[in-house]
């Protein structure tokens, strides 16, 4: 009888090969902040007066607004910048600047955000800027902003971050201990805001204006946001706080999944 002899392993059909994709890239936060920075641009047209806003996602906006002003895709554009820092930045690219006292009514503003609200309210001064900030972007007919997806919160200071208070140096603790114990009920620390001075140690941080900034931190929600603007602003030790309530026209929003913009609806505060 006759004996069946194994095939040799050459003779075995090969198992087809399974492709595996390669994992998808995962954007860094400073990617997804300049791809909504570049969406929010879109907006600006020639012959706009534009409100330049501070920090480190506005910053690709307003590197974005001299290339194209370089290329003249853009044309007659004039920033208003909402610090010394942003107007170096503009000027180092270009771009004709101006101030509210020439141009009162700002066509666009663009500007990031440290938190967003459901309501598109704003927490935005974490870079010391907020009262500039302010004062531009409430002269816009639309308000642009632009943050990643960490930025959105559930509540005003959801975050556990700062909420920025600029007050004047005169009797700072006193204004301070006045600001946390508004918010006693919703665990509020007060801190003021320190920097790294010309000797490497640390002192007061100074904002543009010759102001300190107290740091609010909240445990809990603090409730009514315009109820919260209202008492801090009834402070008389106080200049402006961080929250932006009822500002943003829309907020592009960057994430993982590609960007969206929110609107905001009529009558939404």
């Amino acid at each position: 009888m006759a004996t069946a002899s194994c095939p040799s392993l050459d003779a075995l059909p090969t198992p087809p090969q399974t492709l595996v994709p390669p994992p998808p890239s995962i954007l860094s936060q400073d990617e997804l902040k300049k791809i909504a920075a570049f969406r929010a641009v879109d907006f600006v047209e020639s012959g706009m007066v534009v409100g330049l806003g501070t920090g480190s996602t506005a910053r690709h906006a307003v590197d974005r607004i001299g290339h194209l002003l370089r290329q003249g895709k853009l044309r007659d554009v004039v920033g208003i910048p909402t610090s010394r820092v942003t107007h170096d930045q503009a000027l180092s690219l270009g771009i004709p600047l101006s101030d509210l006292d020439s141009h009162p009514v700002v066509d666009l503003a663009i500007d990031g955000a440290d938190e967003v609200d459901p309501s598109l309210n704003l927490v935005k001064g974490r870079g010391g800027s907020l009262l500039r900030e302010k004062m531009v972007e409430g002269a816009c007919k639309k308000f642009v902003v632009i943050v990643d997806e960490s930025k959105l919160v559930d509540y005003i200071g959801g975050s556990g971050l700062a909420m920025p208070v600029e007050v004047i140096k005169f009797c700072w603790k006193y204004t301070a201990e006045q600001l946390r114990s508004l918010f006693d009920y919703a665990g509020c620390r007060a801190k003021l805001r320190m920097s790294v001075g010309k000797e490497e140690e640390e002192e007061p941080f100074v904002t543009d204006n010759g102001n300190y900034v107290v740091d609010l931190y909240f445990e809990r929600d603090i409730g009514d946001s315009w109820a919260a603007s209202d008492a801090i602003l009834r402070l008389a030790g106080v200049v402006e706080h961080g929250m932006f309530l009822g500002m943003a026209s829309t907020v592009i929003v960057a994430g993982e999944l590609g960007v969206r913009m929110i609107n905001r609806k009529p009558g939404q505060c």
